[in-house]
């Protein structure tokens, strides 16, 4: 089947080797980067939530209003709105938007930053509290009649919107998180289930457990990985710009300033991270700094895996072919950023989403070869 490209759009110019500069919302940055991924043959781009970040819902009106196809994933957290607010917020948006609209579910696995928004329930706690809120955004989106609900987080008496989604097949659901908690929810609630970028081995793993978590409600989710290429002109340049972009990211952090822009609270190494997925990037980059053709962990390693911070390494070509592998594996929708937001945007337009679609496309067709990792 054909394959989904995710991009990003951050409020301002940073990364872990960029740091980022005011204002915080920098509208010429998030214009630019709606305009590149457009162009660029993006199907849809991310906008991110922190708990001390803009609100990510405005960011996504503000580039639904400036774009014209591009569609927009806004990650979300339940429990700060009210679940029958969030779905007519999301489905007018998708009105307004002409269809364009998913949600990223993010429920959280640090428990001090769910602090910050005054939210204190234990992580099980607030995967159960996710669930009921998907059940009721659910029922908002469909129920034909008023509805009640009565659960341990929510209760809910007549609830009823008059605004659905424009497309009958619905708001995608994209759901993260990698704890069996996590799991246990993607597979009643999860359209398409994120990953970061793991190893063959784990990916797999992931993808059986997530199946067998949602064949009991007769679910069949699909699956998204996220990735940070690195590409170059030949295999050599592009492992060479690895290396600057890591010696740049340790300069950064170096600062009190790099801390605090990128958003990373522990220098790697501090601690185990409180998420299971950032445990699992961890337990990758501790099998070695290059894994199964060209997965590239020492970012993952230096900055504790706070996030999207694998990568692949290479050519377009060869990471096109890469890219593929993870397709073969049942992988359909990859999120792609890179380290300079909008440089490697414009280049992932140009030289990678092609030769991808290329790739699947003759895979799909049956004119190269599955060899897929076991």
């Amino acid at each position: 089947m054909p394959v989904e490209i995710i991009g990003y759009i951050g409020n301002h110019n940073a990364s872990e080797t960029i740091p980022a500069a005011s204002p915080v919302i920098n509208a010429e940055h998030i214009a630019a980067a709606a305009a590149i991924h457009e162009n660029g043959g993006f199907d849809r781009v991310l906008f991110a939530f922190h708990s001390t970040s803009p609100e990510s819902i405005l960011i996504a009106q503000h580039v639904a209003a400036r774009t014209r196809k591009l569609k927009l994933m806004i990650a979300h957290r339940p429990g700060f709105t009210a679940p029958t607010l969030a779905a007519r917020q999301l489905a007018t948006l998708d009105h307004l938007s002409n269809g364009r609209v998913s949600v990223h579910i993010i429920t959280g696995g640090d428990d001090r930053e769910l602090a910050q928004d005054g939210d204190h329930l234990t992580k099980d706690e607030r995967y159960a509290r996710t669930s009921e809120y998907l059940d009721i955004v659910r029922q908002e989106w469909t129920s034909e009649k008023p509805f009640d609900y009565d659960g341990t987080y929510y209760h809910v008496n007549g609830g009823f919107s008059n605004v659905k989604p424009l497309n009958s097949e619905g708001i995608p659901i994209y759901f993260g998180g990698s704890s069996e908690a996590a799991l246990t929810i993607a597979g009643k609630h999860a359209d398409i289930y994120a990953l970061w970028g793991e190893t063959h081995a784990q990916v797999a793993e992931t993808i059986h457990r997530v199946r067998q978590a949602a064949a009991p409600y007769g679910r069949s989710p699909r699956f998204s990985l996220s990735l940070r290429p690195i590409l170059a002109e030949t295999e050599e340049e592009a492992w060479a710009k690895a290396a600057r972009l890591l010696e740049r990211a340790k300069t950064l952090r170096a600062t009190a300033s790099g801390e605090r822009l990128i958003n990373i609270h522990a220098k790697a190494g501090d601690h185990q991270p409180p998420n299971e997925g950032s445990r699992r990037l961890l337990a990758a980059a501790a099998q070695g700094a290059r894994l199964d053709k060209r997965l590239w962990t020492e970012m993952a390693a230096l900055t504790g895996a706070s996030g999207n911070s694998t990568s692949l390494v290479g050519t377009p070509d060869q990471v096109a072919e890469a890219l593929l592998d993870y397709y073969d594996l049942g992988i359909t929708t990859f999120l792609i950023r890179g380290f300079d937001p909008l440089e490697d945007a414009f280049q992932y337009g140009r030289d990678l989403i092609p030769r991808l679609r290329a790739l699947v496309a003759a895979r799909d067709a049956g004119t190269i070869g599955v060899q897929a990792a076991e």
